[in-house]
């Protein structure tokens, strides 16, 4: 039966019962967006040449202005700042702020405190972009927090405020990148691929040049319309490299010996990807479609405009795409790692590509190709790389001269700058005094090894670590680098020693995005005691944080400081090694075992980060610790440990839950008799997988958004979705059997523990159908369980009061069950 939320929290939402529909009955609430209109028409058939006509051409829909200086409803002083981008001149940043209580579009000075609210609508922002000419601010929008977007645009000063692209009901729409001059940015539009193509979306599509067609660089000219599929590369050699014996899947490139990537058909969106004019003056341009496609995101164009890199596949076998625009050719693809999806770009005159890749190899490094004037790679070298971690953010500065790289180091961020325009092996520009550097070393040619793997001469290679988290600041650079290329100190112990490098604290632990903003350095940092906020390197050497960022002292409210944790290793039953971060509750004994709570990421492929969780410090304060650890199908720790759950080795992922908790308790960290288990997205359905195969275990459970049942959460999730967790899962046709002795549901039988399901009302990426009938299950055998629907939220939560009011309803739950 309905129960009331007093309850659980004390205050007055509403509990509801899975038997009242996600919606309950007394509040009609739409279904999710793919779900609300008759799925469009498919595309339109093939034209003799063979050329295939787009999915959907996004349409311009006004919105009010939302200009002049504006002030959050709710103000929140607690709040995060996250993905920057900045203006032309490095003075003004556009960046996502949680402040007035949902993320929302804000921008502000780097060195002053006035900010102003772009767009005060409900909908929370997800990403942001500054055009490169400074009119513009391209940002995407999740309508409900689900997970269907929109890409919308706005002037600096909120005024002309507008939806580009996703406005079509049963449409989604994703931002890429900015042409160069500003004149054009790029979105991917999907649409279900059972759809029938509308007749305006044709004509939208149709060839020729549209109202003023000239508007658009020239390459692009006459070209709104048709063009191929993505195609296989005309590759036929094995890679950059040979596979690595520890590898447990292939990865093989498209088009290469020994098997294709290509994803299976009837699942995912049919994807295009449009060239938009931010004014409405000129028509779409199509530069690319794919049918049944998990991703489809143009990541970077050339600066004359003639090659685009697109990213593209499920997760797992994501793809880098070279295409010449001219005639829709595909010249390169290469795989490239899981993760940030901006993965490289182009230099300056597009004669050189750098792409973070993990290629055949455990760990994602730097590659760089230079290309001919086809587009079509000479050859691949490794231009940076760390043994045994990831290099997990790229980014390419504006004027090509620089890149600065982030590295994963066992969940913490160390970034350094490689100088472009001299590092051997790595660009062929000219730079800014003209004369070229020396060219790239290909593979299989002079440089390569016997096995054909390239080898660059470190020594060529001016890498720069600018932040890594230890030392102290150091001397200021010379005069011929921008003042955050600094260079001179001794490498870091375990770093490359050939590498010159200079070393500042970073205030953050983790960096989740980096930008050039002219000739600054922009970081969005997080960290395990501070808000997200953003910082900058005025003299490339202490981050300053900007003002509107919140500040230490903001972090939590006053009394109890955030918990630092400290890594733990435990090894699975079958020899893996894990690893966790292990959050201790204020006030506790060193040898005294705790109530403890086992959390489970999503993902599977997230990463357990030491940034500040106030959901891990609601729980502490309740007297729990808290156990994060990453089990296998974690991302971090190398191509194998990502692949180890896959098919069968899910059952493994499931006992490392189990392991993990027995090392906490072996450790003296845990009491055995007081141990719950808890995770959102993939983390719930691991803890209701945790729950049923492991019934003695666990005290009791908190699943948030978490599958109870593969079969029918691939029939209610998104095709995207669905193309991506085929391959982590097993296909719902041929590995039906498998998939149903993976299903908690199918083992509810041996369920013991109370157990309490959290879903968002608007979820499409795992339907609240999962929590509904595992919570209804539990019931009718007899155990305690109870489903708690947040309204207006999809599969994150992202307004603060729905957040607040989740974690004290976990907490409570966990307190109760674990306290007695």
């Amino acid at each position: 039966m309905a129960a009331d939320a007093r309850n659980l929290t004390g205050e007055s939402l509403a509990v509801r019962p899975p038997d009242s529909g996600p919606t309950g009955a007394g509040r009609p609430s739409p279904a999710p967006l793919a779900r609300t209109v008759p799925p469009p028409p498919p595309p339109s058939a093939p034209a003799p040449d063979g050329r295939t006509g787009a999915f959907a051409a996004p349409a311009r829909v006004p919105l009010p202005n939302a200009s002049g200086p504006r002030e959050a409803t709710t103000r929140l002083i607690a709040h995060g700042c996250w993905y920057p981008s900045a203006d032309p001149s490095g003075t003004r940043v556009a960046f996502i702020c949680d402040r007035g209580g949902v993320p929302q579009l804000w921008t502000g000075p780097v060195d002053g405190e006035a900010v102003r609210l772009l767009d005060d609508g409900p909908d929370p922002v997800t990403e942001v972009s500054w055009s490169p000419d400074g009119r513009w601010i391209a940002y995407t929008a999740a309508p409900g927090g689900g997970e269907h977007t929109r890409v919308l645009c706005v002037r600096p000063d909120g005024s002309d405020r507008h939806i580009l692209a996703g406005a079509e009901p049963g449409t989604s729409a994703h931002l890429g990148c900015w042409a160069h001059d500003g004149s054009a940015v790029a979105v991917t539009v999907a649409v279900p691929t059972a759809a029938p193509a509308p007749d305006a979306a044709t004509e939208a599509a149709a060839p020729g040049p549209g109202p003023a067609d000239a508007h658009l660089p020239a390459p692009w000219q006459g070209r709104t319309a048709d063009t191929r599929l993505l195609g296989p590369a005309p590759h036929t050699g094995p890679g950059p490299g040979l596979p690595s014996p520890q590898l447990t899947v292939g990865t093989a490139v498209i088009g290469a010996p020994g098997g294709s990537t290509t994803p299976a058909a009837a699942f995912g969106d049919g994807l295009s990807a449009y060239l938009v004019d931010p004014d409405g003056v000129a028509a779409p341009v199509l530069l690319a479609v794919e049918k049944d496609a998990a991703t489809l995101r143009v990541c970077d164009l050339s600066r004359d405009g003639t090659l685009a890199l697109l990213r593209r596949g499920p997760r797992g076998r994501r793809e880098a795409v070279v295409l010449r625009t001219a005639d829709h050719v595909t010249t390169c693809v290469m795989p490239v790692a899981d993760g940030d999806p901006w993965i490289g770009g182009f230099s300056p005159r597009a004669d050189v590509l750098w792409l973070r890749s993990n290629a055949h190899r455990e760990f994602a490094v730097l590659l760089a190709a230079e290309l001919d004037p086809e587009g079509q790679p000479r050859g691949w070298s490794e231009a940076a790389s760390r043994e045994g971690i990831d290099l997990e953010l790229l980014r390419c500065a504006r004027d090509g001269v620089s890149a600065v790289l982030a590295w994963n180091v066992r969940g913490m961020s160390e970034v350094e700058v490689l100088d472009t325009s001299a590092a051997g092996g790595l660009s062929t520009d000219a730079g800014p005094s003209g004369g070229p550097a020396a060219g790239a070393e290909t593979t299989g040619g002079p440089g390569a090894d016997p096995a054909g793997r390239p080898v660059v001469d470190a020594s060529s290679r001016p890498v720069v670590p600018v932040v890594d988290g230890s030392g102290p600041p150091g001397a200021d650079a010379g005069t011929s680098r921008r003042p955050w290329q600094d260079q001179g100190s001794p490498a870091r112990p375990g770093a490359d020693t050939h590498r010159s490098s200079r070393s500042v604290s970073l205030p953050h632990e983790v960096v989740t995005r980096i930008t050039d903003a002219g000739p600054r350095l922009l970081l969005a940092l997080s960290g395990s005691r501070r808000r997200p906020g953003i910082w900058w390197l005025p003299d490339g050497a202490t981050p300053v944080r900007t003002p509107w960022s919140s500040r230490d002292e903001d972090a939590v409210p006053p009394g109890r400081p955030p918990v630092r944790p400290v890594p733990l290793r435990p090894t699975a039953r079958d020899g893996l090694q894990l690893n966790g971060w292990y959050y201790r509750a204020p006030g506790r004994a060193p040898g005294e075992p705790a109530p403890c709570v086992i959390h489970l990421h999503g993902g599977p492929e997230e990463q357990e980060r030491p940034v500040l969780n106030p959901l891990y410090h609601e729980i502490l304060g309740r007297g729990l610790d808290v156990f994060a650890p990453d089990v296998r199908g974690s991302s971090g720790y190398g191509r194998s440990f990502v692949d180890a759950d896959l098919g069968r080795g899910r059952f493994a992922a499931i006992d490392d839950v189990a392991d993990c908790a027995a090392h906490a308790v072996l450790a003296g960290l845990a009491d055995p008799a007081r141990l719950a288990v808890m995770g959102r997205s993939y983390g719930g359905y691991l803890t209701f997988a945790s729950l049923v195969w492991h019934p003695d275990l666990f005290r009791t459970g908190v699943a948030v958004c978490g599958m109870s049942d593969l079969a029918t959460f691939f029939e209610g999730t998104e095709p995207w979705i669905a193309q991506s967790a085929a391959h982590k899962y097993g296909h719902p046709e041929r590995d039906r059997e498998l998939l149903r002795a993976l299903s908690p549901m199918s083992r509810i039988d041996a369920l013991r523990a109370p157990v309490l399901a959290v879903h968002g009302e608007h979820d499409n990426n795992v339907p609240p159908g999962e929590s509904e009938q595992f919570v209804r299950a539990a019931r009718e055998r007899g155990v305690t369980a109870e489903l708690l629907t947040l309204l207006d939220e999809g599969h994150e939560f992202l307004r603060a009061d729905n957040r607040r009011l989740f974690r004290r309803a976990a907490a409570d739950w966990l307190q109760r069950h674990l306290s007695v």
